[in-house]
């Protein structure tokens, strides 16, 4: 394999079981990931982490920081600030509570995985620097499922800035996946004053890169990313800033991706809508599946994001549950 694209080995098996009936889809859990973004000299950089080696589901791959929706993520007590949830509803395509619960995953799990707090204490103002002793204790207590967002927001007395955040894509989970998720991905600024940190232990390392250096790496090899992240990085690529990135947000086109499969000779041919690049045929032979999918476990292995990105010495994060489905 010539670029750095990751699948899981079990693919090929789920995928002609569902094409035979005898695998029933899982219902997709809802997601949220953030591209976020920071201008440099050489242009903007987005904030990327690897997840461990160790890890069962895309080990080694680099993504964005997310994961999926809490329950609690939908209290209506949560202090808004920016677009109305009606407006939100629209945007995502989904209705007002399910909206709030995306918009309110997507800064959650930032603040959570990278330290980073789209929020402030009126609605047009925003925390500065958030590493101190007290804020961790915060964002562990959030991360643990001991308070909810809301409750954290309340009793610093903040405002969620979903006004910060710009809808950019969204993607499913095939359905001969076992973990789905119906994730939409959005781009932020870094906020004036705040910088990342290391917040998990599910990454081993992190970066701050260029999108086009990104996929450059993805191409040779170096990188190994799932096709949203690659696609999503590839989209990123002409703008000259973060805030570029963020005005064009409302212009993008949400209609999910959601790849297909379907038998073609001796082979599974596996496809994402829009997106010609990852199309893969896949031997059905068993000996031939076992080659492909460890050539393809093997791709990428190496770091290479050292010799392209800009590193951030705080380093970060990240519990990306999502990146199964797209999120990130």
């Amino acid at each position: 394999m010539a670029n750095g694209q990751w699948f899981p080995q079990d693919w090929p098996e789920r995928i002609r079981a569902l094409a035979d009936g005898t695998l029933v889809p899982v219902v997709p859990k809802r997601a949220a990931t953030v591209m976020l973004l920071k201008d440099t000299d050489g242009g903007p950089v987005v904030h990327m982490l690897r997840r461990r080696a160790s890890m069962a589901f895309a080990g080694g791959a680099y993504a964005y920081p997310g994961g999926g929706v809490d329950p609690r993520d939908d209290d209506r007590h949560v202090r808004w600030a920016g677009p109305t949830r009606a407006w939100w509803a629209e945007r995502l395509g989904v209705d007002e509570t399910a909206a709030q619960a995306i918009v309110c995953a997507a800064v959650r799990e930032t603040y959570e995985e990278a330290g980073v707090l789209l929020a402030g204490p009126t609605p047009d103002t925003v925390v500065g620097d958030t590493t101190g002793a007290d804020w961790e204790a915060d964002r562990a207590a959030v991360a643990a499922r001991e308070v909810s967002f809301a409750e954290f927001l309340d009793r610093r007395g903040l405002v969620l800035r979903s006004d910060l955040l710009g809808a950019w894509t969204r993607w499913i989970t095939p359905e001969f996946e076992s973990r789905r998720y119906d994730t939409w991905f959005f781009v932020a600024a870094l906020p004036e004053g705040q910088r990342t940190r290391n917040a998990s232990t599910e990454a081993d390392r992190t970066v701050w890169i260029r999108p086009a250096d990104a996929a450059a790496s993805y191409d040779k090899g170096e990188l190994l990313m799932m096709p949203p992240t690659i696609a999503t990085l590839r989209r990123l690529v002409p703008y000259a800033s973060a805030a570029e990135a963020l005005a064009a947000a409302p212009d993008r086109d949400l209609t999910p991706v959601l790849a297909r499969a379907r038998l073609e000779g001796s082979a599974v041919v596996l496809s994402w809508p829009g997106h010609d690049e990852f199309t893969k045929h896949i031997p059905v032979t068993a000996t031939d599946v076992t080659a492909d999918a460890e050539g393809a476990g093997a791709t990428g292995a190496t770091d290479g994001a050292g010799a392209t990105g800009v590193t951030d010495g705080a380093g970060v994060t990240g519990r990306t549950d999502a990146i199964g489905g797209g999120a990130a």
